[in-house]
């Protein structure tokens, strides 16, 4: 289950109370940039196949590709090296960086 930040939690909690009162009250609360949902980080090195799904853009078939890959060269060294998958560009791989790690 994806964990959300502390940030976007209290904005959750402010936009509740403000849509509870009547609109006479009704408050303007401003999103900051930081207040995003995230998850952990998924080490591409130890993840199964539902763990990479979690990573957008990761579907089913890209999963089992980087889990073949892992199997047939050995473990990822470099977060960057999951770009030797075909289906994941430089595009891509910048989109989901924040969200790999390699341990």
């Amino acid at each position: 289950m994806q964990r959300l930040g502390s940030k976007f939690a209290v904005y959750l909690l402010i936009m509740t109370v403000a849509n509870s009162c009547g609109s006479e009250h009704r408050m303007q609360v401003e999103v900051p940039p930081s207040a995003e949902i995230s998850i952990d980080s998924i080490d591409i090195n130890t993840a199964n196949n539902f763990d990479l799904q979690r990573i957008p853009y990761i579907g089913e078939k890209l999963a089992a590709e980087i889990v073949v890959f892992r199997q047939k060269h050995g473990p990822f060294r470099r977060p960057e090296h999951l770009m030797l998958i075909n289906g994941i560009s430089d595009r891509r791989f910048r989109e989901i960086r924040h969200l790999i790690r390699v341990n």
